[in-house]
């Protein structure tokens, strides 16, 4: 049976000098962004009752769950991608990918925006409100009798004999450009906190967590923090969920693994196999820990950030978006987490971060949860 766990990691602090690295450098998403019509930087939120209730100095929340009205952070990451393609080849016509729910919608959208075709291939398991919500970007919506890994494959091929492009989130050799522009795309949602958390010498926080799939939010995020402050970054901890824990699972067997466990589970974000080939490099890096939880901390997270303390602001959360909070609960709670509070050194000066990375994207899996008594 598969249990809550983690490991705890010493960071080497040495970002490789490699292509994705060289993009990452180069790259300026958030001036891109800008020129969107509808774009915004997300709500910084401070929860300075929930940080005092759980014996810390602050609780922060960068809020994706605003981004672009696709109520997730992943419009960022596929609008740069195509921008990218589409100032190269702009003869392309029709995209595809493989996804879970956010990152189909967020591609639907951006081919929409630029006036292209968008074909999207899910998972078998994949509630129909996020199948309605690709659908509703104009894209055309494939049910893939297999898993999140069977459907790359699935896309891949698709693309390959239609001469679609592929635009999926997740690297693999020889599939590696387009994951990192995608990459890049995220960088913005950093960028972003230069005038409040992330000034320039040292960062206005102690702690980020970070919830992970294949893990390329993570490396984006590892990545800016590792090249903008260096061995002064803030302490990185990666959330998995129990049953989908690749990254996880690869830090323990030193090398790129898949998860043991059945990869059910309600963070659908988050449920993925094989981890992004250039994530890893970046990852083992700049973390200095990495969780696995149950859907039950994720379920009471949610319910504490919608029914938030007075004069906290209320936050909606998807399953995938209250990961990291789910992850801080089970650290302060369970026993077998005592090491890693203490590597942590989580205590009452203690500065946290986290990204809510998507609302209420399955709305009645979201009342279901937060209604519940469970």
């Amino acid at each position: 049976m598969i249990a809550a766990d983690y490991t705890i990691l010493k960071p080497s602090y040495k970002l490789a000098t490699n292509r994705t690295s060289e993009k990452l450098r180069t790259s300026d998403p958030i001036n891109f962004h800008s020129t969107l019509n509808n774009y915004m930087p997300t709500p910084l939120l401070h929860l300075p009752k929930l940080a005092k209730w759980l014996g810390v100095q602050s609780i922060f929340v960068k809020d994706e769950s605003f981004r672009f009205g696709l109520k997730s952070f992943k419009g960022l990451g596929t609008s740069y991608a195509l921008h990218k393609i589409i100032t190269e080849n702009p003869n392309i016509h029709t995209y595809c990918t493989a996804t879970d729910g956010n990152h189909g919608r967020a591609l639907a959208w951006s081919a929409r925006l630029a006036e292209k075709i968008a074909v999207i291939i899910v998972p078998k398991h994949t509630t129909s409100a996020r199948i309605e919500a690709i659908k509703s970007e104009g894209a055309k919506v494939e049910i893939f009798d297999g898993n999140y890994d069977d459907a790359c494959l699935y896309a891949d091929k698709l693309s390959s004999q239609d001469g679609w492009q592929l635009v999926q989130d997740v690297a693999w050799e020889g599939y590696e450009e387009i994951p990192a522009q995608i990459m890049c795309g995220y960088l913005s949602i950093f960028k972003e906190l230069e005038n409040s958390l992330h000034p320039n010498a040292k960062a206005g926080i102690d702690l980020v967590f970070l919830q992970a799939g294949v893990g390329s939010f993570a490396s984006a995020a590892a990545w800016y923090y590792l090249n903008r402050y260096g061995i002064k970054k803030p302490k990185i901890v990666i959330v998995e969920p129990l049953e989908a824990d690749g990254i996880l699972e690869s830090f323990k067997q030193k090398k790129l693994s898949c998860p043991k466990g059945k990869q059910q589970t309600i963070m659908a974000g988050l449920n993925c196999g094989l981890p992004s080939t250039i994530a890893w490099p970046i990852l083992q890096s700049g973390i200095n820990a990495c969780i696995r939880i149950e859907d039950d901390y994720t379920k009471q997270a949610m319910r504490i950030l919608a029914d938030s303390m007075p004069d906290d602001p209320t936050i909606i959360a998807g399953e995938s978006g209250a990961a990291g909070i789910a992850a801080f609960l089970a650290i302060l709670r369970e026993k077998k987490f005592k090491s890693l509070l203490n590597h942590l050194d989580i205590n009452e000066s203690t500065r946290i971060l986290f990204f809510n990375t998507e609302g209420d994207t399955d709305p009645e899996s979201f009342h279901q949860i937060i209604t519940s008594l469970e």
